[in-house]
């Protein structure tokens, strides 16, 4: 494990610059500006509730869809805590959490041990706030969890209003991979992995 787990990426194409950094054992501190404001306000709140320090700043061609500017966020933030956790070693690997939001309630589920994999079970009887499709929140995690190397697995248990119901699952995610990426005093020095490598 690294001394300090941060790191700084930047990731240019056609469609979207973005600049992210990222401290793991952060406080919680966010500067969020990807030109999506729904989805500024998705990020701080993973930010605050996973104690991630976390700057995001992302050009995007969002007169065309917000898409690309969403899956390439999460494709970077994913790619960040890989390079961030480094070897590995010493971290739960495994999180889990349940979380409500009014009337909305989250469970996911997370293995950050290099196979990525997404189950995604979350609809909510309206789509959209605003001009916010809530489908991009999958989006957002298939990429994160293809970044990373996860086995990610989210549920919408129940929910109706689509904020509620998008909130609960970035808040529940942030805590997740908090409670994954923690080290283990007990196995500081070793991979959670009986194959030597993960």
């Amino acid at each position: 494990m690294a001394e300090s787990r941060t790191v700084t990426l930047s990731r240019k194409t056609a469609e979207t610059d973005i600049e992210l950094t990222l401290a793991v054992d952060g406080t919680g501190a966010s500067t969020i500006e990807t030109g999506v404001p729904f989805f500024d306000h998705m990020l701080t709140l993973f930010a605050k509730h996973g104690l991630f320090d976390l700057q995001v700043k992302c050009a995007g061609d969002v007169d065309v869809d917000y898409h690309h500017t969403v899956e390439d966020v999460g494709l970077v933030l994913g790619d960040a805590f890989k390079q961030a956790l480094g070897e590995k070693k010493g971290i739960r690997r495994y999180g889990f959490f349940i979380l409500p939001m009014d009337e909305s309630l989250a469970r996911i589920a997370i293995d950050i041990g290099g196979r990525p994999h997404l189950v995604y079970d979350a609809e909510a009887p309206t789509m959209f706030v605003r001009d916010f499709n809530i489908v991009l929140v999958k989006e957002f995690c298939r990429a994160f969890s293809n970044a990373l190397g996860a086995n990610l697995h989210v549920k919408l248990v129940y929910g109706e209003e689509p904020h509620h119901v998008a909130e609960a699952i970035f808040k529940c995610l942030a805590r997740t991979v908090d409670a994954a990426t923690q080290i283990d005093p007990r196995a500081a020095d070793s991979l959670p992995s009986t194959k030597g490598v993960i």
